[in-house]
């Protein structure tokens, strides 16, 4: 029976990060492909992605075994935990404004009362049009 060392032990966890970081994206993907609006896609794409991309960071971390690659790759996951909020903010304040939502998916419309009384404070036509 082979003995069980340091090495090994650390493979096999970075093993199971790789598989969860791999799943976690996958559901991310299958997120996308299969919600029906763009809040719903929006949210798929950002939750497990952001996780997901931590799982692959710490297993490679784990498989080079060098500090140096723990200092990137957290320095990479840093810099999607910074822009992942921001986009995901962008995105669905876009498709708010030009209205590609479904709003028979919304349980009540907070911002529509706020966003109607500053269009007709600043004379501005909220409703866009497919031209």
């Amino acid at each position: 029976m082979s003995e069980l060392t340091l090495d090994t032990v650390l493979d096999g966890i970075a093993a199971v990060f790789l598989v969860v970081g791999g799943l976690m994206s996958l559901a991310a993907g299958l997120g996308l492909v299969r919600f029906p609006d763009l809040h719903s896609r929006m949210h798929a794409a950002t939750k497990p992605q952001v996780l997901g991309l931590l799982m692959l960071v710490l297993a490679a971390s784990i498989m080079w075994r060098s500090w140096a690659w723990v200092a990137i790759a957290l320095l990479a996951w840093g810099l999607m935990i910074l822009t992942a909020p921001v986009s995901a903010h962008v995105v669905g304040r876009a498709g708010y404004r030009t209205k590609h939502m479904r709003t028979d998916l919304l349980t009540h419309d907070e911002l529509a009362s706020t966003v109607d009384r500053l269009s007709r404070q600043r004379g501005v036509r909220r409703e866009v049009t497919d031209d």
